[in-house]
This record gives C-alpha cells, structure tokens and sequence, in this order.
C-alpha cells in the first residue's frame, strides 16, 4: 500500500517508531534503508504502492508507475516534487508544515547566541592547542550582549518564524520582518517595506522563505551589501535562497562578520567546498530537523496524512 523509499535519511539511529504510519497503512509499509535513492530506483520502489513517502530527495513524478496517487514529503519543503507533473497525473501531494518549528527556531536562536559569545571561535582555539584567551583577552574577536539588537526575519511570518520572534524578544531583541504580506504586529515585530530595509537595520538576519522562482539567490551580492559589516546572516530554510558564490565572496572580505548555515545550495557541500574552512563560517549538516522527538511527530504527522487521504479527506495538500 505504501512505501518509505529513503527511510535511512528519516531513522539514521534506529530509534523510530514506525507503528502509527504501518497502521494506517493497514499494515502494508515497505521501507528502504538508504537515504538518496536515484528518481529511477525511485520509481522501481514506488511499483505497485499507492503511497510514497519521500524526505528531501528529488521524485522524478513522470517515472513513477501508475499505482502511485499519493506523495507524501515527509517534511515543510517540497521543491523536489514538480507538483503540476502530479497534478496532470491525478497524483495528490502534501507535506507536513509544522513538525520541526520548535526544533528549527531553536537551532536559529542557538547561532545567535554562539555568535554573541564567541563560543565557536574559542573551541577552535582549544582544539588548536591555543590557550592564549585563558591567559589575555578576546582581542578584536566580536562579544556582546543581544539585549537591544535587533534580529530581521526574512519571509518569517511562518510558524518557525514566529516561534525565532518570541524567544528573540524574550531574549530582549527587536524583531523586524519581511515578506509580501508582513504587516507590523504591535508587541511581536515591526514589518519593513523593503528588504533592503531589514539588511540594514539588522544585527541577524535569519532566512525563513521556502525556495521558489522568486527567492532563488535572494540574498546575493547587493543584498548582502545592504547588511552592516557586523551583522551575520543565517539560514535554516532552503541553501539556495543564498547565492553562495556572493556569499563567500563576502565572507572573505569582511563586508559581513559571518554566517550560521544549516542548508547550502548542494548538500553536503562539494569536496573542496570553502564554506568547510571559512573561519567566519558556522556549518551544519542540515540538522533541524533531526532530533529525536521532531522526527517522530514527523512520522506520526505522515500517518494522520496518509489517513486522512484513504479516508477522502486530504490534508495539508501542496497542489
């Protein structure tokens, strides 16, 4: 009836419990333990099952046999699913948007707070053998408080967005937002009209808009320009909402402090890659989804959307 064709990318420690997905499959779940299976070996799982559950892998819709009437994104993003190739083919896709927003807007305030106390940078030394900030001062190395600075959320008037906003203020920030409809909410944010608005007034600015023609290479090279030379941008969105050629470029030279990156254009990174060296750089493997209890409410919110759909009543669909 169904299948997980990547179920390694979701239960990589083995500590999932699958029950409520199997049970509402009526028992029939098959599972494939590798993570970034082709769009053909896809296809080949997908045969002879209604349900494919996928997690950040590119489904290739017109590969897939004609048993499939369900995709199933086991996550927010679905721009590795072209949702007008399923539609032509009466295939339904939903995602599920709202799993990971504590886990997300965690690891975003945890950049913040990083970058405040220089908490990387002295571990690196540590790590190098250097004791030197035991014995004298931080020197020119950024330490402040995050009391009166001010934190902008692109396209974050979301559910992850909103959650960043609270603990900011709460942490003594000022909020600022920006997107299409963002209007100000007296005691959450202050909406600005422009981007280019929010770069210049924020000390953060934290990435929040899904990936879509309009805000591929958003952040590029003007807009980084518009940022304060001490402001750092980070991103737990999608990697490609940052050009990251302009990027690096500006790391380099200091037009901004730096950067917390839990998505990249390409993940992981190319070998080679100079965002693995970068010393203004926080890099993660694109870990906000992954604690324990965010993937299993993930599989527990795919088993009330499969049981949803078998019951005529389809939730949370994406076209």
């Amino acid at each position: 009836m169904a299948v997980v064709i990547n179920a390694g990318r979701l239960d990589f420690d083995r500590k999932l419990d699958f029950t409520k997905l199997k049970d509402a499959c009526g028992g029939e779940l098959t599972m494939f333990d590798d993570d970034s299976p082709t769009p053909e070996a896809i296809a080949e799982r997908a045969s002879g099952h209604a349900v494919v559950v996928s997690k950040e892998v590119p489904v290739d819709v017109n590969l897939l046999p004609d048993t499939v009437k369900l995709i199933c994104e086991a996550g927010t993003g679905y721009n590795n699913i072209d949702l007008a190739a399923a539609r032509a083919r009466g295939i339904t896709v939903c995602n599920v948007p709202s799993y990971s927003t504590d886990a997300v807007a965690h690891l975003v305030i945890t950049f913040v707070l990083n970058f405040s106390a220089t908490v990387v940078p002295q571990h690196v030394a540590l790590a190098k053998g250097d004791r030197s900030l035991f014995t004298s001062s931080l020197g020119t190395t950024p330490h402040f408080e995050l009391t009166g600075k001010t934190i902008g959320l692109v396209g974050g008037t979301g559910a992850i967005g909103t959650k960043v906003a609270e603990i900011a203020r709460v942490l003594g920030m000022n909020v600022l937002v920006w997107s299409r409809s963002a209007q100000t909410e007296p005691g959450k944010w202050e909406a600005r009209e422009s981007l280019k608005d929010l770069l210049a007034e924020s000390d953060f600015v934290s990435v929040h808009c899904p990936l879509n023609e309009q805000t591929r290479g958003l952040i590029d090279r003007d807009a980084i320009a518009s940022m304060k030379p001490t402001a750092y941008v980070i991103n737990t969105a999608r990697g490609a909402v940052i050009n990251e050629t302009d990027l690096v470029n500006a790391l380099r030279a200091g037009t901004i402090a730096g950067a917390g990156l839990d998505v990249q254009e390409v993940e992981p990174p190319v070998e080679g890659s100079p965002l693995y060296d970068l010393e203004n750089v926080m890099l993660t493997p694109h870990v906000g989804w992954k604690r324990l209890e965010t993937r299993q409410r993930l599989m527990d919110l795919v088993a009330d959307n499969v049981a949803a759909w078998k019951a005529g009543a389809a939730v949370n669909v994406v076209n």
